[in-house]
């Protein structure tokens, strides 16, 4: 290999995204309005010119208490398999709260198994040398184990986070090999359009509110 090739040689990117994290990181900060947003775009915009984007993994729970929620989630998960996105699915879990005070229990829904997932996905994907470089879309603090190990096990690769609004961390900044907050104009530059139209012909629109 002549040392201009070696000097050409883009660096590989493979893109993980916890959704949950990214979605309630947009509410928290304002930004609910961005929810329609084009993930695989957004991904290229967050790249360098010297680097190329092989492929992204989306990670999320399925909604399970509320139609119109289900809904709308559906709607865009459909939106996001038209960009070639690769799904992977967690559990989202009935769970009940107690006041000690009033005694009075009411439900409560927590997603599980999502950073297990995406630390499996990683760790996968490093051994089989499918990315020079993971970017981390996340500022869940379960996934500093596997970052670190990532870098430990294999030098010569690197996990990248971009944080997503409000989700700013220290522990996840401080193993990353770099790092960035996702601000609003990306968000609001990389929405899909109104209406995104399927293999199948079916088009699918925007939720109302989004």
């Amino acid at each position: 290999m002549t040392n201009a090739n070696i000097t050409n040689k883009k660096e590989r990117v493979w893109v993980y995204i916890d959704g949950f994290n990214l979605y309630f990181g947009m509410v928290e900060a304002g930004y609910g309005h961005c929810k329609w947003l084009n993930i695989r775009n957004l991904s290229s915009d967050l790249l360098r010119p010297h680097q190329e984007l092989i492929g992204i993994k989306y990670f999320t729970s399925r909604v399970s208490n509320n139609p119109e929620k289900q809904k709308r989630q559906t709607t865009f998960i459909e939106a996001l398999e038209t960009e070639g996105i690769d799904i992977f699915y967690g559990h989202y879990q009935r769970d009940t709260i107690e006041c000690k005070r009033c005694l009075n229990i009411w439900p409560s829904y927590n997603e599980k198994m999502t950073d297990v997932n995406i630390a499996t996905q990683m760790l996968i994907d490093a051994f089989q040398d499918k990315f020079d470089m993971a970017m981390l879309i996340s500022g869940d603090s379960d996934l500093v184990p596997p970052i670190r190990a990532i870098h430990r096990i294999f030098p010569g690769k690197r996990v990248f986070v971009a944080f997503p609004p409000k989700r700013h961390n220290s522990s996840v900044s401080l193993v990353a090999k770099g790092s960035l907050t996702i601000g609003r104009k990306k968000l609001i530059d990389n929405q899909f359009p109104d209406e995104v139209i399927k293999k199948d012909g079916f088009i699918l629109r925007k939720p109302l509110g989004w």
